[in-house]
């Protein structure tokens, strides 16, 4: 998948591999293309149809028993762009076939009960595209760099979580995970943007900057998370998110590079066509009583 926007394979150069480190990842680079913003925004534009196209033979086959569905997780720091991709990546798809979840700290009822109690009843329906804003991945990584969990609890949910992956999987989902990867420069900039906004002041949240005194505990919670838990079945990417237009484009040529993966089709016809055809035709002239 190469020209135009895109001069190299996005969905290659993004793909978690052997021998990933976080700290090679540059927030600012664009790896794939040498376009500029306004390129970008009209590369989001041009592809959508090209989305909503899939999407829809995604939905229409389960119509018919498919199992086939995709979930998008997405993780990052705050203020990195997740509502963002929601807004101008998902927005684009049919409503009828896209299934948002935003988790928040778990409630009490939540914490009684596994860390993946929560989770499972949100996990798409055959022919859903299903987006988490947050995830799972927030029981290995604030838990973690906060202390709320054990050591020995926080090792245990990394092999849970790869075992739910590997069911989802088995099941018919695509899992495909996200990170989009910004920096504590370009995060202080959004932040003070809010405050600077009065119509923002509702996004801002003060506890955000208590956790920006953790970012080296956090990033190296996101590597080991990404290590552990990247399979070939359930792959991370680690998009660079400093410039927005780019993390946008990026993680929309994931979501479409990853559904021809799935290579939806529509579903033929379950009944004679021409029978149907005729049956229209003769009510074409009919009226209704006045």
């Amino acid at each position: 998948m190469t020209g135009g926007f895109w001069t190299d394979d996005v969905t290659r150069l993004l793909r978690v591999g052997p021998g990933f480190d976080l700290r090679d990842v540059d927030p600012d680079a664009k790896p794939g293309t040498e376009a500029r913003k306004r390129e970008g925004i009209e590369e989001l534009v041009r592809s959508a149809q090209q989305l909503r196209g899939l999407q829809e033979k995604l939905f229409a086959q389960s119509r018919l028993g498919a199992r086939d569905r995709l979930l998008v997780v997405l993780q990052a720091m705050d203020a990195a762009g997740k509502g963002g991709i929601v807004n101008h990546v998902f927005s684009q798809v049919e409503p009828y076939g896209l299934a948002l979840s935003a988790f928040k700290a778990p409630t009490e009822e939540e914490r009684a009960h596994d860390f993946l109690w929560r989770i499972e009843p949100r996990v798409p329906a055959p022919g859903m595209i299903g987006v988490f804003d947050r995830s799972h991945y927030e029981d290995v990584l604030i838990q973690r760099v906060r202390g709320f969990a054990p050591p020995e609890e926080i090792e245990r949910r990394y092999g849970a979580i790869v075992d739910f992956e590997r069911r989802l999987v088995d099941d018919g989902v695509r899992v495909v995970k996200i990170m989009l990867h910004i920096s504590p420069e370009e995060q202080a900039e959004r932040l003070l943007a809010r405050l600077d906004d009065p119509e923002k002041h509702w996004k801002y949240n003060a506890g955000d900057v208590d956790e920006r005194e953790f970012w080296p505990e956090y990033m190296d919670a996101f590597g080991i998370a990404i290590e552990r838990t990247a399979t070939e079945r359930a792959p991370w990417y680690v998009v660079p998110a400093n410039a927005k237009w780019y993390a946008r484009a990026a993680v929309q040529r994931i979501v479409i590079s990853e559904l021809q993966r799935i290579d939806p089709r529509w579903p033929e016809a379950d009944f004679d066509v021409a029978a149907e055809r005729a049956r229209i035709e003769r009510t074409a002239g009919m009226r209704w009583p006045a």
